[in-house]
């Protein structure tokens, strides 16, 4: 077993090892865009996280705030990797809601429905008529 507060890694590859990330080039270029902040502050992929810090990841229209609980340099199961931080109450809430937002715009606008193949022959027959 790795003891895992004595570990230094860097942060891409600790938000790859969290499975917050797909690839370490994906995490680090989204530490280069400046989707991801340490104590508030934009930072390089190549920093050393500690446990207790707290990151802001926004991915598309979502933005977390997590908690680092421990460290680990090796990427393994979803579950393990979920015990790595932890998400703040405020976050969770904040993400709800904007989620509850955006369906409940997607959901009074009226979608386009495509004609089937029945409704198309009807509108042909009537068309020639």
């Amino acid at each position: 077993m790795v003891n895992y507060i004595m570990l230094k890694i860097r942060l891409d590859k600790w938000l790859w090892a969290a499975r917050l990330y797909k690839t370490r080039v994906l995490a680090k270029t989204a530490i280069d865009n400046g989707k991801v902040h340490v104590a508030g502050q934009k930072t390089k992929p190549s920093r050393i996280v500690e446990v207790g810090e707290q990151l802001r990841i926004r991915r598309g229209e979502d933005e977390k705030t997590i908690t680092v609980l421990a460290l680990s340099e090796h990427r393994r199961g979803a579950p393990e990797a979920q015990s790595l931080y932890e998400e703040t109450q405020e976050s969770i809430s904040k993400r709800e809601e904007k989620s509850a937002k955006r369906k409940a715009f997607y959901d009074s606008a009226p979608a386009s429905v495509r004609p089937n193949k029945k409704q198309r022959r009807q509108i042909h027959r009537f068309l020639k008529n």
